[in-house]
C-alpha cells in the first residue's frame, strides 16, 4: 500500500529528537507494522530491529491487544483517576507487581517513562519527609545516563544534548561517573574492570552528608547513550552504599524491563533490589502510552500512614493515570507474556543475537561493541563531526531494509522477542552490508 503525502503536510509536526529539516527532503514514514516489519509509505517492507523503541517485544499488531483496547473503549472510554477507580488499574497493578522483586508491591501509574521518573523522585522526597528526614534531598544521577526529558529526569541524566539547552534544572544534584571503560572494550556482557566506580557515591556521602542525600537513580543497563553493560560487582557495590546511610536506590528499568534481559526486570537479571523501579515502554507492548514506578512497601506505607485518616496522602497524579484503554492494553500484554512465555522465549534467542552481534568486530568502521540479553550497541568510528557517520548510517539502513535507532555514533539494537532467527540473521547481514561500505 501506497500512502501519497504532500510535502505541506510535513510543515507542521515538530518532531521529537530528529533532524527536522534534514527528514523533510527524504521523509521516513512508517505507515503500517506487522510482527517484527514496518512497511513505509513507498511499500517497502523493513525488518524492526528496536522493538520500535525498546516497546515492543510481542511484535507488532498483537490482535488481543488491539481487541482489548477496542472492548475497553466501548465500555468505558475514560474515568477520574483522582478519587475514583477502574477494575483493569487494580488488576493491572497486581499483575505488575508479581512481576517485580519481592517487597516492591505499590505501583504508581503514569503516561511515559519520564513521568515515572519525576513520580519515583517525587515520592523519594515524600517519604524522606514523611520519615522525619525533610533535610534529604539531594539526587544522584549518572553520566551518560537517560532518565526522560523532564526537569527531574534531565537534571539527574547525564547525556549534555539533553541537557545544555535547558538552563541549570534541579540544583542539588550530583553524578556519578558512568562506566564505559576501553579495559572492557569488546567484552560480552559484564566486564571484569570498573566496579569501584560506584565509590564515588561514597565519595558524595563523604562531601555532602549521608543524611543530605535522597536517593541514586541509575539504569541497570544504561540504555539509550549506547548500552553500557554495568561492570561485575558495580550495582551490588552501589546497593550496599545505599544501605549503608539510608539512601534511596533506584532503579530506572524503562528499557530493561519486561524481559529485556532475560528475566523481567534488570534487578532479578543481576541479583540487586532497588527501592523504587521505574518502567513504561513494553508495559503496553507499545500500544498504548503507558509507565509505572513501583515501590518498596515501607515507602508506600510510611507515607500513607503519616497522613491523617480520610485526607490524600500523596499530591501528585495525572489527568490520564491508569488511563482505562492503557490499562486493558497492559492486562492484555501481560496475559501474553505469561501465557507464552516471552520472557524465555527471548532469553533463547539472546545468546544467538549477542553471538551475531560481537561478530561484526572484524568490520574496520566498528570500534566497540557491547550487549547483554536483547540490547546490542555497536560504536562506529566518528566521520565528519560527532554523530554524522551515525546519523548517515540511519539513513543508510533505512534505505537497506532496516528501522535502528542511533544515538551520537553508537547503533542500538534492540530485537522483538518473537524474532525468528532468519530474521535475526537477515539484520546482521544488513548490517554487515551498509557497515562494510562506510
Amino acid at each position: 500500500m501506497t500512502v501519497q503525502v504532500s510535502p505541506n503536510s510535513l510543515d507542521n509536526y515538530w518532531m521529537p529528537f530528529t533532524a527536522n529539516r534534514d527528514f523533510r527532503q527524504d521523509p521516513r514514514l512508517l505507515v503500517r507494522a506487522e510482527g517484527v516489519s514496518f512497511w513505509n509509505h513507498r511499500g517497502d517492507r523493513l525488518l524492526d530491529a528496536c522493538s520500535g523503541l525498546f516497546c515492543v517485544p510481542l511484535g507488532h499488531g498483537r490482535r488481543e491487544i488491539t481487541e482489548a483496547v477496542a472492548t475497553q473503549l466501548a465500555t468505558l472510554d475514560f474515568a477520574p483517576p483522582f478519587q475514583y477507580g477502574t477494575p483493569g488499574a487494580f488488576e493491572l497493578a497486581r499483575r505488575v507487581a508479581a512481576l517485580t522483586p519481592n517487597g516492591l508491591d505499590h505501583v504508581f501509574f503514569t503516561n511515559s517513562g519520564s513521568e515515572s521518573v519525576e513520580t519515583a523522585m517525587k515520592i523519594a522526597l515524600a517519604y524522606h519527609r514523611a520519615n522525619g528526614e525533610p533535610q534529604r534531598q539531594r539526587f544522584i544521577g549518572r553520566e551518560r545516563g537517560y532518565h526522560g526529558v523532564n526537569f527531574g529526569g534531565i537534571s539527574v541524566g547525564g547525556m549534555v544534548k539533553n541537557r545544555e539547552a535547558f538552563g541549570s534544572a534541579l540544583p542539588v544534584v550530583s553524578h556519578l561517573r558512568h562506566t564505559h571503560l576501553d579495559a572492557n572494550r569488546m567484552t560480552p556482557g559484564q566486564g571484569a574492570h570498573g566496579a569501584d566506580l560506584a565509590d564515588d557515591l561514597q565519595r558524595f556521602v563523604d562531601l555532602h552528608g549521608a543524611t543530605s542525600i535522597a536517593a541514586c537513580i541509575v539504569e541497570p543497563v544504561a540504555g539509550s547513550t549506547g548500552v553500557l553493560v554495568p561492570p561485575k560487582g558495580y550495582l551490588e557495590r552501589l546497593r550496599a552504599i545505599c544501605d549503608r546511610h539510608g539512601i534511596l536506590l533506584i532503579f530506572d528499568e524503562v528499557i530493561t524491563g519486561f524481559g529485556r534481559l532475560g528475566p523481567a526486570f534488570g534487578a532479578q537479571a543481576f541479583g540487586v533490589t532497588p527501592d523504587i523501579m521505574t518502567m513504561a515502554k513494553a508495559l503496553t507492548n507499545g500500544a498504548i502510552p503507558m509507565g509505572a514506578a513501583v515501590f518498596r512497601n515501607e515507602i508506600h506505607d510510611t507515607i500513607v500512614n503519616s497522613a491523617p485518616a480520610g485526607t490524600i496522602e500523596l499530591f501528585h497524579g495525572y489527568t490520564y493515570s491508569a488511563h482505562p484503554a492503557a490499562c486493558a492494553a497492559g492486562n492484555a500484554t501481560l496475559a501474553l507474556y505469561e501465557s507464552e512465555g516471552t520472557f524465555a522465549q527471548g532469553a533463547a534467542l539472546a545468546p544467538y543475537f549477542q553471538e551475531q552481534l560481537f561478530a561484526l568486530a572484524d568490520l574496520p568502521v566498528v570500534r566497540d561493541i557491547r550487549g547483554l540479553g536483547l540490547l546490542g550497541g555497536i560504536d562506529l568510528a566518528q566521520g565528519e563531526g560527532p554523530g554524522t557517520r551515525g546519523y548517515e548510517t540511519l539513513k543508510r539502513l533505512f534505505a537497506a531494509g532496516l528501522v535502528t535507532r542511533v544515538t551520537a555514533d553508537t547503533l542500538i539494537l534492540a530485537p522483538a522477542f518473537v524474532m525468528a532467527r532468519d530474521d535475526v540473521d537477515r539484520l546482521f547481514e544488513t548490517l554487515r552490508d551498509v557497515l562494510g561500505t562506510i
